[in-house]
């Protein structure tokens, strides 16, 4: 007799959940409380935001954990700081000050410089960053005191340009840029180029992939609909030490945002009731109509109004490769 699955704990929810990280707390902490609001019973994000950064994080519920390499692999937008006159060992204000100048850039200056950084560029990464060295994070090796030697690695960047310059000390920048870029680089090898050094004093995300700046959702709104669903206890259960427990998730599941979201970039395939259900048992369908594909690397199926599959279409059938909600 075969063994049955062990039934996962918490909801089946699936969906996205754009939150505006705070500054301070950890990318795995964020995942690990949005799970809890949510009773979750899969979570992941995408993309780190360091602890010192504030903004998007884009975190996935459910179903929604299967799409993250599409959001890792989009466009970011970040908004930062740069503070002219140090250089540190981190490229932010962690570290210790390295290098020092008495000189500070004019804005001519720095916009002569920008288009340096944009296009295909060499960048070397951080020596505190999340970059494996032999199977050990830089940032581990580097807080051990080991010299960590990162190789420079080529990053694109889309946009780069000033979006205020509020003192003499300080520049604010906006960068579009691929996957893989470091911001604090950019600024730490802006400052050098300039010859006065600069490290990133504020950094924000503000931007990842199909998700936009108006989807964020602030941590504390999401603690008060929890709040707005949980039970009320009587005297008797709130003397003996229960707490209480979330039993509405209306208020917080109106917060999510569904899986395809995430899918904005590749072709979608509309899919019949019929057709819905033949992908959902791992089948492929033939694709009808005049502007029908006939062959495309990645598409994504939806039928019976929600993300049925994701997969490709060869010889002008949709091929089932990752399957939501249904065998395979």
């Amino acid at each position: 007799m075969a063994r049955r699955g062990k039934k996962p704990k918490g909801r089946p929810v699936n969906g996205w959940v754009v939150l505006d990280k705070p500054k301070g707390m950890g990318s795995t902490d964020a995942v690990a409380k949005l799970k809890w609001l949510y009773f979750a019973q899969k979570a992941g994000h995408a993309g780190t935001l360091d602890p010192l950064a504030s903004g998007m994080l884009p975190i996935a519920l459910g179903d929604a954990t299967k799409t993250v390499p599409f959001v890792m692999d989009g466009r970011k937008v970040y908004r930062f700081s740069v503070r002219w006159g140090a250089e540190t060992t981190t490229d932010d204000t962690e570290g210790p000050v390295t290098r020092s100048s008495e000189l500070r850039p004019s804005r001519e200056a720095i916009e002569a410089q920008l288009p340096n950084y944009v296009g295909e560029i060499s960048q070397v990464p951080p020596a505190f960053s999340a970059i494996k060295i032999a199977g050990e994070r830089a940032y581990d090796l580097a807080r051990e005191g080991e010299t960590v030697e990162i190789a420079p690695r080529t990053v694109e960047v889309l946009r780069l340009e000033i979006v205020e310059q509020p003192d003499d000390d300080t520049t604010v920048l906006e960068a579009e840029c691929g996957k893989g870029t470091y911001v604090r680089a950019i600024a730490r090898d802006l400052g050098r180029d300039l010859g006065c050094f600069g490290h990133v004093v504020e950094l924000r995300r503000v931007s990842v992939g199909a998700f936009a700046e108006d989807d964020m959702v602030p941590l504390d709104d999401l603690l008060e609909a929890a709040e707005e669903g949980r039970e009320e206890l009587d005297a008797e259960a709130i003397e003996s030490g229960a707490k209480p427990r979330v039993v509405d998730f209306a208020p917080l599941d109106e917060y999510l945002i569904a899986p395809e979201a995430a899918l904005a970039d590749i072709y979608e395939v509309l899919l019949s009731d019929e057709q819905a259900s033949r992908v959902l048992s791992g089948n492929p369908v033939i694709l009808r109509g005049r502007d029908a594909p006939v062959f495309c690397d990645e598409a994504f199926a939806t039928g019976h109004g929600r993300l049925i599959a994701l997969g490709a279409i060869e010889e002008g059938s949709f091929k089932p490769k990752r399957v939501f909600g249904g065998r395979g």
